[in-house]
């Protein structure tokens, strides 16, 4: 149904970035842990790859 707008690319890239965002916010809410710097940057880095999968 969706890969009839979105390529099964970006279908996957917003997977994985969903996923991530689910697994940071049990990860902090839940387990009481922290994010450190180190997250930040990689957290970044994922989020610059996922735009490069979606522009034009």
């Amino acid at each position: 149904m969706g890969s009839s707008y979105y390529s099964t690319a970006q279908l996957k890239t917003m997977q994985e970035v969903i996923a991530l965002l689910v697994f940071v916010g049990f990860s902090v809410f839940w387990l009481k842990e922290s994010i450190t710097i180190n997250h930040v940057i990689g957290f970044a880095l994922i989020a610059a790859g996922a735009a490069f999968i979606f522009r034009s």
